[in-house]
């Protein structure tokens, strides 16, 4: 018996450390076993447990080492923390955590309304420094605004209304997030500012990408502001569309076609897009082609035709008009005339009109058609040729020919649509972006 007594006291040790893991005390386990000891150790746990919360209802009673825990807890947590709290108490052999989580509704609600009480009370002690920083974040805040209503500098450094705009929206929002980091730093919950940081740029991540086209077209419109790539009135091509530039506003470009119609294009695209200034030069060229008789002599067609386009007074001389064989027809030769213009001065149709009639006049002058396409048809049978007209019906009189006489073109077209442009821009001077004095891109 005593040699079984021996061998079983020998690998207790063991069983003992394969329970340390499970919250159990470790260590070898005293052959004695002592009354006065258990109490002992009964009435430490209990004075243990009774400067903690959560554990008034624990009992504790403890037999040869043994510590059994009865009663009840607020929850899970605090009854898992009594084992490596009790087996830290010296004597113990095992833990018999009997415990239960509480379901008493009053129970459970004390501690919350012990903790709401704590928070009010301290709430109400730092209110006075709630409010110096409240009174700080705001003082701040009204400062930038103050600074960003001035003019100066920010009209003066910005190329227009739209860019010093944004610059004051900039120096409000620094001073805001000044006034909010100093409230914080005053409340000593500065930590609050990553968190606030991280969720407004979650925040903003997700806004960006439901809000692309709009971000685009708004970036856009601030380079467009910045790079100024045409004026107000030039005469533009943008993405197919032609017109006269009105004015370039926060989402679109606004151009008068010459037709007189509004074309309002996205910011996003004009930035985009390749983009035909007719009026950055002065001078601009045009162009027609005409079919005259296979049978002409073609240099004297072409002679007669750079004769006519130099007489026009509307046709520069430097660089002067030309002429050339653009190529075969059905049943003519095509001859290109071109010639430069002061688009300025004179309107790009009225002049391409205008040399279109003097140059057909002097080619029927000088005796060269430009012949009507001739077909021939194949097969029959054919019907028969109308009858010749009677010897009573008098032919309709031919319009007599006179000297043909260069008209002044001038630019009636392109003053009319200069005064409707000028009146669309002072209907709204303040929603234009564009400005004469800025640099041009």
């Amino acid at each position: 018996m005593r040699i079984l007594l021996i061998c079983l006291l020998s690998f207790l040790p063991v069983a003992a450390l394969a329970q340390t893991g499970n919250g159990q005390p470790g260590g070898t386990i005293s052959v004695d076993s002592d009354a006065q000891r258990d109490a002992a150790i009964a009435v430490r746990i209990r004075d243990i447990l009774r400067q903690l919360d959560g554990y008034g209802n624990v009992g504790v009673t403890v037999a040869d080492g043994i510590v059994t825990l009865n009663g009840t807890a607020l929850d899970f947590t605090q009854i898992e923390a009594l084992n490596g709290l009790v087996a830290r108490v010296d004597g113990v052999v095992a833990i018999e955590n009997r415990v239960q989580e509480s379901t008493d509704v009053v129970e459970r609600l004390n501690p919350a309304v012990a903790r709401m009480r704590t928070r009010l009370e301290q709430l109400v002690a730092f209110a006075p420094l709630i409010v110096i920083a409240i009174s700080a974040a705001a003082l701040t805040s009204w400062l930038g605004f103050v600074i960003a209503r001035r003019p100066w500098p920010w009209n003066r450094i910005a190329p227009n209304a739209f860019i010093a705009e944004i610059y004051r929206q900039i120096v409000r929002l620094v001073f805001v997030m000044a006034g909010i980091v100093l409230a914080l730093d005053l409340l000593n919950a500065t930590a609050l500012l990553g968190t606030i940081l991280g969720a407004a740029g979650i925040v903003g991540l997700a806004i960006g990408f439901a809000v692309r086209d709009t971000v685009e077209n708004f970036i856009s419109s601030i380079m467009l502001s910045i790079r100024q790539p045409f004026r107000p009135k030039d005469l533009v091509e943008i993405e197919g569309d032609t017109g006269h530039v009105i004015r370039l506003t926060s989402r679109a470009t606004i151009l008068l076609s010459l037709d007189g119609n509004h074309i309002r294009i996205p910011n996003a695209t004009v930035f985009k897009a390749k983009i035909t200034n007719f009026t950055r030069n002065d001078e601009r060229r045009f162009s027609f082609t005409l079919g005259i008789d296979p049978a002409a002599d073609i240099a004297e067609a072409q002679a007669v035709m750079l004769a006519a386009m130099t007489e026009l007074p509307f046709v520069l001389d430097t660089p002067g008009p030309s002429v050339w064989v653009e190529g075969l027809g059905a049943s003519t030769i095509d001859i290109t005339a071109a010639g430069w213009i002061m688009q300025h001065q004179t309107g790009i149709g009225m002049a391409k009109g205008e040399a279109i009639r003097v140059v057909m006049a002097r080619l029927d002058e000088a005796g060269i058609t430009l012949p009507e396409p001739t077909y021939r048809i194949v097969g029959g049978p054919f019907p028969a040729p109308a009858a010749a007209a009677p010897d009573n019906v008098v032919p309709p009189p031919t319009p007599p020919s006179g000297p043909v006489v260069v008209q002044d073109v001038g630019a009636g077209e392109k003053a009319a649509l200069e005064t409707i442009i000028e009146a669309e821009r002072e209907a709204l001077p303040d929603n234009d972006l564009l400005r004469r004095e800025a640099p041009q891109e």
